[in-house]
């Protein structure tokens, strides 16, 4: 990203507007008065061959007839005419184009949204858009947009997909009191896209939170390393998650993954604070603009009325950050500041009694003791007490405290009072909120956001005793056969090309052949057909367990193939594969697809049969480390199986996260071949004893 050219088209010295016009209703006419009426400082230059002057400024026909110099160029006229345009722009010397035009790729002119960008690069220049609303930015008082006006000041900045949208948003910073020093509309992306904007916000000095409005990333993974890379807090809304359509059903992992799933991996991985919905996304906002993290799990709430402080419980449970007893000397010192009847616990009742010296002495001690990580203060609105007041000695308490690295927020139950305090609150730098639930939301975004930040640089080790030119040429072998799955067999010696343990598995054609590979095994044995035709073994009756003699080979082989033929009767049956029967053991299955917004994406959890019922799966983004293997174990509902209940012993749950890294370095070494893969199940066996891959699938992608 070259900083420079970033800066001219955000937040840029001088501007013309290409397309000005002289009739009102026109966007060209109304970009043009919004310039003028946000008292922007810069030089404005209308662009019309027809106009001597519009809005009392003069009017050139071109840019380049234009004597100053030009940073910023923003493009209202027909898509047909860009081309030229950013030609002249290019000569001219301007930095970048904000092309607010639509009649791109958005209605199928792809080509036509290439060749400008191509133009533009050329020249130096870089494309917002195009399809967009423009860009506003309070600190610049630089209105660039359609957008009715400025929106209400803050120190965020918000990037949004969705043109309409961040109209709507720019209009609700007034009436939601949360405001943002930058709404930047990126449209069609054609070039600057999430990751240029991430990477600019993050050095932007007015802005400390950057809020994302997100319907798709067109390079993920350029997006998961700006994010991990930025300094400042980053809140991401994704729309659009009710289908994905990335991956095919192939595989079990096909039919799993999708959008929202793989989008929160990505955001977990990327240090990405997710929002819920749009309320969400300012809530989150606020808090994360104006309060430091919560790098602890000590959360305290201070309140004047049990049911709020019961609604806040409720709400920390629920939100991640549950409550814990304070220690005994907060408690005895907490009990000064509340009559005998009060709670020092957690809650900290102060009862409805509580007056502004009571709220001052418990929220200046609390803040400033060492457990307490994150204070979030609740008031009821009584007749006994005047919100504003309450809201001047807990903002008089946290500064005399003299704690500057804690996070607080704040929550008013009442009328038009309370309302007034909390909006004193926000412009004094303390988020509040109209519900217990929302303050506590907040709270557990810092919490979220401390704890994210800790694992966003955990990546990939490479993994020894790999030999992937084995792995390329049973690949090979399966495209020269016209193949885009490979067999059972040919799944588990690509699996084992990267060291991953699977059961002893031969392919034979007769019964003879399976009798003769059996003894050769030991019994018991399983059986299962070998077709690329059937990938689901079971479904087809392909599959026979516990095999303990040779007549029960023969019957078996006969069954086998008997069944498969009348699932499907064009199946190409390679034959029959014989293989050791693994003892009894904990079912797991992991997984992978070749997402096409991140790539290579690894699935764990509980396998067997009815994985795709159960759904209890979680995904990373490959590659990453061992620390982030075990986190997706313990992240499933199905986590306390794995670590033991009911006086069972534990799994060998470090054998699991071993594997699931050579795994993901499988899958990225051969993201150009695999599109999607299952090791289902995966048996895991008492810790310290390992696992063993019992099935195994491959597809390719379709070259």
């Amino acid at each position: 990203m070259n900083i420079e050219v970033m800066n001219g088209l955000l937040t840029p010295k001088s501007v013309a507007v290409v397309g000005a016009s002289t009739k009102p209703g026109k966007i060209g006419h109304t970009v043009l008065m919004n310039l003028i009426d946000s008292n922007y400082a810069g030089g404005i230059f209308p662009i019309n061959p027809k106009a001597e002057e519009i809005l009392g400024l003069k009017c050139y026909p071109s840019v380049l007839d234009v004597p100053d110099q030009i940073d910023s160029a923003i493009l209202t006229i027909p898509a047909k005419f860009v081309p030229d345009v950013v030609v002249q722009c290019g000569e001219k010397g301007i930095k970048g184009l904000n092309i607010i035009t639509s009649g791109f790729s958005e209605v199928g002119k792809q080509e036509l949204e290439h060749h400008i960008v191509e133009l533009a690069h050329q020249y130096g220049m870089r494309i917002l858009g195009p399809n967009i609303v423009g860009v506003l930015s309070n600190s610049d008082k630089f209105n660039g947009s359609f957008a009715p006006f400025l929106p209400l000041p803050g120190s965020g900045s918000l990037v949004s997909q969705s043109g309409a949208l961040l109209i709507g948003i720019d209009a609700a910073t007034y009436l939601r009191k949360v405001g943002f020093d930058k709404l930047i509309s990126i449209g069609n992306m054609s070039d600057v896209n999430f990751s240029d904007t991430i990477e600019w916000l993050d050095q932007d000095e007015n802005t400390t939170c950057i809020s994302l409005y997100i319907e798709g990333f067109k390079d993920g993974r350029k997006v998961i390393e700006a994010a991990r890379k930025a300094k400042k807090p980053i809140i991401g809304l994704k729309a659009g998650v009710s289908a994905h359509g990335a991956a095919a059903a192939a595989s079990h992992t096909g039919s799993l993954a999708g959008a929202a799933k793989i989008y929160k991996a990505a955001f977990r991985q990327a240090g990405i604070i997710e929002a819920e919905n749009l309320d969400n996304l300012f809530d989150r906002t606020l808090v994360l603009s104006l309060q430091p993290p919560m790098k602890g799990d000590n959360l305290l709430i201070i309140t004047n009325g049990g049911g709020v402080g019961v609604l806040g419980t409720d709400a920390a449970e629920k939100f991640g950050v549950p409550l814990k007893y304070a220690p005994e000397d907060i408690q005895a010192e907490l009990k000064k500041y509340m009559p005998p009847f009060g709670s020092a616990k957690n809650p900290v009742d102060l009862t409805g009694m509580a007056d502004t010296d009571w709220y001052y002495g418990s929220v200046k001690y609390a803040i400033a003791h060492p457990w307490v990580d994150g204070l979030v203060v609740l008031y009821c609105e009584t007749a006994m007490t005047d919100p504003q007041e309450i809201a001047q000695c807990i903002k008089r308490a946290i500064k005399d405290s003299g704690v500057k690295d804690k996070p607080v927020t704040i929550s008013y139950v009442g009328g038009e009072k309370s309302e007034k305090a909390m909006h004193w609150l926000l412009k004094n730098g303390i988020p509040a909120y109209g519900a217990p639930d929302l303050a506590i939301n907040a709270m557990a975004a810092l919490n979220e956001y401390a704890k994210i930040k800790e694992a966003v640089n955990d990546l990939g080790e490479d993994i020894d005793n790999v030999d992937k030119q084995k792995a390329l040429e049973i690949i090979k072998k399966a495209r020269a056969d016209g193949r885009n799955a490979l067999t059972e067999i040919e799944s588990k010696r690509v699996f084992e090309a990267y060291s991953l343990p699977v059961t002893r598995s031969e392919l034979t054609t007769t019964k003879d052949e399976a009798v003769e590979v059996a003894e050769k095994f030991g019994f018991p044995i399983v059986m299962k057909i070998v077709s690329p035709d059937i990938l689901h073994k079971s479904d087809a009756g392909g599959v026979v367990i516990d095999i303990q003699n040779v007549d029960g080979i023969r019957k078996a082989f006969n069954e086998i193939i008997t069944n498969a033929k009348t699932y499907n009767t064009k199946a190409n049956i390679h034959g029959v594969v014989v293989q050791e029967m693994a003892p009894w053991g904990t079912e797991v299955i992991i997984g992978s697809v070749n997402d096409r917004t991140f790539g290579p994406t690894v699935m764990f959890g509980l396998g067997g049969i009815f994985v795709e019922v159960l759904k209890d799966v979680t995904f990373r983004v490959a590659p990453f480390s061992k620390k982030q293997a075990r986190q997706m174990i313990s992240e499933i509902r199905g986590a306390p199986i794995l670590a033991g209940v009911r006086g069972e012993k534990p799994c060998d749950r470090e054998a699991i996260a071993n594997i699931i890294c050579k795994y993901a370095f499988m899958i990225i070494d051969l993201q150009d071949e695999i599109s999607e893969s299952d090791a289902n199940p995966v048996v895991v066996y008492e810790e310290g004893n390992g696992l063993k891959v019992v099935d195994a699938r491959i597809i390719l992608k379709k070259k």
